[in-house]
């Protein structure tokens, strides 16, 4: 006789979906959740924070929400680890004020909550908030390891406080014995983000082990400040000791050759992504495109804009827009005023680029026609 097949349970439901949720799988994790509240499986407080990590992972809002109701009916909202779970889901799905109503409505606080909170609001853009919070958390005792150290590190280089970033990298020093990677990545993005690349590189060099993470920030600084030579030195140098780029590395590498006018550098690059199997995104896109406006190659530059996979945005065409006015490029500008016109109609700024584009080749006339058709669809000039 065949044998049966085991009926379903709680704890074989909780491992699958933890299995897919670990292995990069966040869509099929959250079909064996609905599969297992279609059997009538209850979930538990196993359950929920890799479900709550799927939702993230797949943008899952309404689910997510669900998921919280569902913790209220299970009386899991007083886990630690479900509120955990919850705080890092609402602020990856960028709502930190209900992240933060979560953390409020906890009676009893762990490391890991104060930490998640802390994170939630690093990385939601919110440093100063960030900042704000870590003093709470040093009243009310909570040991501070690297997962906070890196957090602060994070609000210090979005708000360019240099100073209180030395002052994280001295309590670092003190605190632990040599240098987690996490925390060393955290410390070279601080740098580069405040401007400074001598202790950047500094701790850089010191790094006892170095990850893709470390070089990029490097490379993506350099790149994005004019040091040309340096990010590129440090791409070529990365590559021979075998370190895979990811698409953070290509855009720094692709922002040097933009502010250096290396085109055809910046081409070789582009086309070098899919032999890492990387495919370019709209930004590497845009910093091609740049990189051919700023050369003078308007024409090819359009051509490529319009032969891309992509829709380009208006930072990409405006970009253009303006190179066709430095480089005389009428017919180019003609075409990219069109497409900006019909993405933004209500934007003057465009309309007067045309008809200031036209005023420089003495085609006055179409110029006049350009602000007349402003007046005519009530388009004013920006104050």
């Amino acid at each position: 006789m065949p044998i049966a097949p085991a009926p379903a349970t709680l704890a074989s439901f909780n491992a699958l979906i933890v299995s897919l949720a670990r292995s990069g799988r966040p869509a099929e994790a959250l079909r064996a959740f609905r599969d297992m509240l279609a059997l009538g499986v209850p979930p538990d407080h196993f359950t929920l924070p890799p479900v709550l990590r799927s939702c993230v992972l797949t943008g899952a809002e309404g689910l997510a929400a669900s998921s919280h109701a569902l913790a209220f009916k299970l009386g899991a909202q007083d886990n630690l680890f479900v509120a955990s779970a919850l705080v890092l889901c609402y602020s990856g799905l960028s709502s930190l004020p209900d992240a933060r109503s979560v953390f409020d409505e906890m009676r009893e606080r762990d490391a890991v909550l104060w930490t998640s909170m802390l994170s939630a609001y690093a990385q939601g853009g919110e440093p100063e908030e960030a900042l704000r919070f870590f003093e709470g958390m040093v009243a009310a005792g909570v040991q501070l390891d690297a997962v906070v150290m890196v957090s602060l590190l994070l609000a210090c280089g979005q708000l360019g406080w240099r100073r209180h970033g030395r002052s994280v990298h001295a309590c670092c020093v003190r605190r632990f014995l040599g240098m987690p990677l996490s925390l060393g990545n955290a410390l070279v993005d601080m740098y580069v983000k405040c401007g400074d690349f001598a202790f950047a590189e500094r701790v850089f060099a010191r790094m006892p082990r170095r990850d893709v993470i470390s070089w990029s920030s490097l490379i993506l600084g350099h790149g994005l400040n004019g040091r040309s030579d340096v990010a590129l030195g440090l791409f070529d140098r990365m590559t021979t000791e075998g370190v895979q780029p990811n698409s953070v590395t290509f855009l720094g590498a692709l922002s040097a050759c933009v502010h250096s006018g290396m085109v055809d550098k910046a081409y070789a690059i582009f086309k070098g992504m899919k032999q890492w199997g990387i495919e370019p995104e709209l930004k590497h896109y845009s910093c091609m495109a740049d990189a051919l406006g700023r050369a003078g190659r308007v024409i090819e530059a359009v051509k490529f804009i319009e032969e891309m996979p992509f829709e380009p945005d208006e930072a990409m065409l405006g970009g253009i827009l303006a190179a066709c006015r430095v480089h005389g490029e009428m017919e180019a500008a003609e075409r990219v005023s069109k497409r900006l016109m019909d993405m933004s109609p209500g934007k003057s700024g465009y309309y007067m680029s045309l008809a200031n584009i036209y005023s420089d080749a003495g085609r006055y006339s179409d110029a006049e026609r350009i602000r007349d058709f402003m007046k005519e669809v009530k388009v004013g000039k920006l104050p």
